[in-house]
């Protein structure tokens, strides 16, 4: 009995709480209002604009290459022999003034052989010498020759007529008649003699004219043994030691040019031709032959720039010429730009040289577009830009590019400036929507400076 009681007690205690709660819960239900409705509110957004500015842009295209020198000089070794010099200093990275011996190869072989030369000639000139005394005694003897057969002939002629006469015998005629025939064939010897001069003489002179060009070349040779350095130059490499035989053809010395740099930058095709004022009318459609004038007709600007953890080290730049070939793989053209005095105003631990393979990037600069509308990039959504309007609701509109740099566009129609367009990200963009615009000054500064130049491209 007191079991059953005791749970009977446990039982009242769980059914009177929730029966309490339930009445409870019913009043509520029976005396609460209806809700109450609240007058619709237009939400608004905020965004930041930034007012549309009208510069001058100066439009930019911008690359990367390795620097290379103006020029590169090989000593080839024009002549063989022993080294015996070798400048102290000569080793590769040196820096070396224009006219700098750098190398002497042994002499004695080549002043042996112009001395042998000089020798014969000098023999070759004797006997020319020689020749000139024997035409004038050839000369001479002819005169004389010929005096004798005349007064021979009249010998002959004489006692020819006293033969007539009965007066001398016919063997004393005889006898002067060979007399006359050998005078004449003493005169003919003689003729011939001095016919044969001029011969012997063209001889004599074209081997004294050979020697002479031996000697010349000798007189090369005995130069070409002393290899100087035909301008200021940094020794790149050197394949040769002092004591050592250097071979005839073989490469002793490289040197790089320090008066001028070259980088051949490569810049996308499409980038580079922004840079031509659209009113010069080149060929687009024939990208190679547009930039190959481009020099022609445009004045362009370049830097060259090394960037490194501590900053930026540039250098002014002179456009030279656009590469031969385009990269079909990334549409890019090689643009050489020329560096005068790259080694000028450097200073260690400061601004470091513009040396070879020097990685770096190039700026070149086009003549600049006066009054262009622009916007930062991030505003353009593929061909139609945000723009807030004077109530403070979105408008979308589509505007015509004119180009692009890194992060601005050039707008040519669709916008004007003075507006206010949106620079921040709208998930739900919908025409008309109320916006609570808030101007970015700090990306309307980085914007113009941007596109005025006076900021590097990023």
């Amino acid at each position: 009995m007191r079991k059953l009681l005791r749970r009977l007690a446990r039982a009242m205690l769980f059914v009177v709480p929730v029966a309490v709660a339930a009445a409870v819960v019913g009043y509520a239900v029976q005396t609460r209002e209806g809700p109450r409705r609240l007058p619709p509110e237009e939400r608004t957004t905020p965004v930041r604009v930034v007012t549309v500015p009208s510069v001058d842009v100066v439009p930019r295209a911008l690359g990367y290459g390795s620097a290379q020198p103006g020029r590169v000089w090989e000593a080839v070794g024009e002549v063989s022999g022993t080294v015996i010099y070798r400048h102290p200093e000569l080793a590769k990275g040196a820096l070396l003034r224009a006219g700098t011996e750098l190398l002497r190869i042994d002499p004695t072989d080549y002043r042996l052989a112009i001395a042998q030369i000089e020798a014969s000639i000098r023999s070759t000139e004797a006997q020319l010498a020689v020749l000139d005394v024997r035409e004038a005694n050839t000369r001479r003897s002819l005169a004389i020759e010929d005096r004798s057969i005349d007064l021979a002939r009249k010998e002959l002629e004489r006692k020819q007529s006293l033969v007539r006469q009965g007066t001398v015998s016919q063997a004393t005629v005889d006898q002067e008649e060979r007399a006359v025939l050998a005078g004449e064939q003493a005169l003919q010897n003689l003729r011939n003699a001095m016919n044969l001069l001029p011969a012997e003489r063209s001889v004599l002179e074209a081997t004294r004219d050979q020697l002479g060009a031996q000697l010349e070349t000798a007189r090369r040779d005995l130069e070409r043994t002393t290899i100087v350095a035909p301008f200021d130059c940094r020794i790149a490499e050197v394949n040769v030691e002092q004591a050592q035989f250097a071979a005839r053809g073989k490469v002793l010395v490289v040197a790089d040019s320090l008066d001028v740099a070259e980088v051949n930058a490569q810049v996308p095709i499409g980038t580079l031709l922004t840079l031509v004022p659209a009113e010069l009318n080149l060929p687009l459609q024939e990208p190679m032959l547009a930039m190959a004038r481009i020099r022609e007709v445009v004045d362009l600007e370049a830097t060259v720039r090394l960037r490194t953890g501590r900053g930026a080290t540039q250098w002014p730049a002179r456009f030279q010429r656009i590469s031969d070939t385009v990269d079909p793989r990334t549409r890019t053209v090689g643009v050489i730009v020329a560096v005068d005095d790259p080694y000028r105003r450097t200073g260690p631990g400061r601004r470091p040289p513009l040396v070879k393979n020097m990685y770096v990037e190039v700026e070149i600069r086009g003549p600049p577009r006066h009054g262009a509308v622009v916007v930062p990039r991030s505003a353009l959504h593929g061909r139609a830009v945000r723009v807030v309007d004077s109530e403070g609701r979105l408008r979308i509109r589509e505007v015509e590019t004119e180009f692009m740099q890194t992060n601005f566009v050039v707008v040519a129609s669709g916008i004007e400036a003075g507006e206010r367009v949106v620079v921040s990200d709208l998930p739900f963009a919908v025409d008309g929507m109320r916006l609570a615009p808030e101007e970015d000054e700090e990306a309307l500064v980085a914007l113009v400076a941007e596109a005025v130049g006076t900021t590097p491209v990023q």
